[in-house]
């Protein structure tokens, strides 16, 4: 089994994605990569502009021994898996399992963000893997208020309360599922009581990486 390296841009990611690799993956070793700047200039110039700074942050991974990448980002997903025919070594935007497990459950898709700058490459994804499987897709687009800067000030608790509450409000408007678009939101998940499905990210996404690293060798 190769080494998978995980691209962060917040370091609460790190604890989060040991903890799903230790109880579900067992022996596979992760090098984390923590970028903050990334993420803050993405939101400020949109994904694009981060292009070439990721690319070599991908680049260095490579060549530091990285059989394959994980981007646990949303908004530079999208632009990190680009990057994979150019790299050599297979790039895995987290969100994708969960955003082809979201089509499969009904054509009322809500996905709740709290960074408007994940809505875009949230979406575009969500309409990529609708076409893949051939499904109708209704996507409606949430910002959860206030949760952002909770999540800034540390308050763990208070960020995910918010979405909790964005999730509930969000299944009585008559969604058939609810994406949580960042992996930071994961913990809202388990939070209230509702009937429909709730994605998150990083569970399957960790799951289909390490698939990639167990997986044969050219």
């Amino acid at each position: 089994m190769v080494t998978l390296a995980l691209l962060h841009t917040s370091p609460v990611h790190v604890p989060v994605f040991d903890a799903l690799r230790d109880a579900d993956h067992p022996g596979l070793a992760l090098r984390h990569l923590v970028h903050e700047e990334l993420l803050d200039r993405a939101r400020r110039d949109g994904p694009e502009a981060v292009a070439d700074e990721l690319g070599s942050v991908l680049e260095r991974a490579v060549a530091d021994g990285a059989g394959a990448v994980l981007c646990t980002c949303s908004t530079i997903g999208g632009v990190a898996e680009a990057r994979a025919a150019a790299l050599g070594a297979p790039v895995l935007r987290v969100d994708r399992p969960m955003a082809a497990a979201a089509v499969t459950a009904g054509p009322a898709v809500t996905v709740l963000a709290t960074v408007a700058s994940t809505l875009g490459p949230t979406v575009a994804l969500l309409t990529e893997e609708a076409e893949r499987a051939a499904r109708p897709v209704d996507v409606r687009t949430v910002v959860v208020d206030g949760a952002w800067e909770r999540f800034e000030a540390g308050d763990r608790d208070g960020y995910v309360s918010l979405i909790a509450a964005a999730v509930e409000r969000a299944a009585a408007d008559g969604a058939d599922v609810v994406v949580l678009a960042q992996a930071s939101m994961a913990d809202a998940a388990a939070r209230g009581a509702v009937r429909v499905p709730v994605l998150a990210s990083p569970r399957p996404g960790l799951r289909a990486a390490a698939a990639l690293c167990a997986g044969p060798r050219p």
